[in-house]
Parts: structure tokens; C-alpha cells; sequence
């Protein structure tokens, strides 16, 4: 049995993983699909503070409280970074690091240097003008995705824990994102990112899907993920 953690993007929340994680818990696994601090069922909680230590504390947290061990640990777009601090936190609770469809922070780098000067900007202008200086009010459509905490994408994360470098790497990139999507100026960086993976002999794998899987494609996305499991 094989143990999934998922860490989910921006705006959105552990709900959006249902149809993944009931497919990976159908083949005996076990998944746990947390949801970030101030998003999705917990968007009660959203305040100016929440930053980058909170999401990578949220997961942390879950490592801790349910004892877990030789956790798969899957990061998609923004969480990971999330999940790349989990990395640097908790190595030894980890067999394999899995992103999916995202940038890789390196040492000192926000998502947002990530994303580059023209994508921070715009969401930048949107936290300002829309999301009273704190919050990115990018997707409206309630309850389900919400304001994704400003301070979570513009901290910058340490890549420091040599412990970590050696875990087991792994990268799904889709390859059909769409032009019009309200990130699209994004998806230069992912596929960076995901060249580079290729390049340095990663367990590497491709969807032709839009950048959330999760939800285009479950059945396809999960069919990957128990690849990992054997």
C-alpha cells in the first residue's frame, strides 16, 4: 500500500482531487487530500498573515498528526512550492516528490519569480485593485475557489536540506494548456520546468490535457500516480 499526499494549486482546495482520490483509495492506497488555510472549506480562516510557512505548516502538519511515513508527496502548479518546503522540512517522511504541471523553486525563489515580472505583476495589480492589498481574487466562482493568499506567492523559500536531494523526482507536464487561460503567461516556466526534468532523467510522464488534470482527465492522472506505487 502506498501512502498520497496532494497538495493542490491555487484557489482551489482538496475537493478538487475527489475523483482522483477515490480511484487511488479503490486500488488499496491511502490519500489525503488537505486543504490550505484560507481556501476552499477553510477560507474562514483567511487573513493577511497567512504566508508560505502556513501552507507548508498545514501539510507538516498532516505528516505529523496521522504519523506518516514513505509518503508519495504530489504538488500541483502553486503548491509547489508548498510542497518543495515539506521537502526541506521533513525529508525523511518522504519516498518520492511528484509535481505536476508546475515550476520548481530553487533556493531564495517566490512563485512569483517563478511565474516572471509579467504574471507576478498583473496578479500583483489584481491583489491591489481587487483583493484589498492581501488576496488574489482571480477565479469567482464561490465557495469552492477563492482569494489565494498574497504572502503564499510572494515569499521566497530556502532550498537548503541536502537531505532532501534524495528523494525519488517526478514530473507530469500537460501539454494542452489553453492561450486564453488567465495564467497562460505561466506556462513558458512549466514547460522549463518540465524540459528540465526530462533532461536530468526524472520518472517522467505527459497528459494532453489543460494544466488541472485533476479535473479534465481524473481517470488519466490517477492511472499515472499508480505507476509510482509499483
Amino acid at each position: 500500500m502506498a501512502i498520497y499526499l496532494i497538495v493542490h494549486g491555487g484557489f482551489s482546495g482538496g475537493w478538487g482531487w475527489r475523483a482522483v482520490a477515490n480511484q487511488l483509495r479503490s486500488a488499496g492506497h491511502e490519500v489525503f487530500t488537505p486543504t490550505l488555510t484560507g481556501l476552499g472549506e477553510r477560507a474562514h480562516l483567511a487573513n493577511p498573515a497567512v504566508n508560505l510557512a502556513t501552507h507548508i505548516q498545514d501539510i507538516v502538519g498532516v505528516l505529523e498528526c496521522e504519523d506518516l511515513w514513505q509518503v508519495i508527496l504530489i504538488g500541483h502548479s502553486s503548491g509547489s512550492m508548498v510542497s518543495t518546503g515539506v521537502a526541506e522540512r521533513v525529508p525523511e517522511r518522504l519516498a518520492c516528490l511528484v509535481y505536476i504541471d508546475t515550476a520548481i523553486p530553487h533556493d531564495g525563489q517566490s512563485w512569483f519569480d517563478l511565474l516572471g515580472p509579467a504574471m507576478a505583476q498583473q496578479l500583483l495589480d489584481l491583489a491591489e485593485s481587487a483583493g484589498q492589498g492581501w488576496r488574489i481574487p482571480l477565479i469567482p466562482d464561490p465557495p469552492k475557489f477563492q482569494p489565494h493568499p498574497l504572502k503564499t506567492v510572494t515569499d521566497r523559500l530556502a532550498v537548503k536540506n541536502p537531505a532532501a536531494v534524495g528523494l525519488r523526482w517526478a514530473f507530469i507536464h500537460c501539454t494542452d494548456k489553453s492561450p486564453d487561460s488567465p495564467v497562460a503567461l505561466a506556462w513558458p516556466a512549466i514547460d522549463r520546468a518540465a524540459e528540465k526534468a526530462r533532461r536530468e532523467g526524472w520518472w517522467y510522464r505527459t497528459l494532453p490535457t489543460d494544466h488541472s488534470p485533476n479535473r479534465t482527465i481524473p481517470h488519466e492522472l490517477a492511472g499515472l500516480l499508480l505507476e509510482l506505487a509499483e
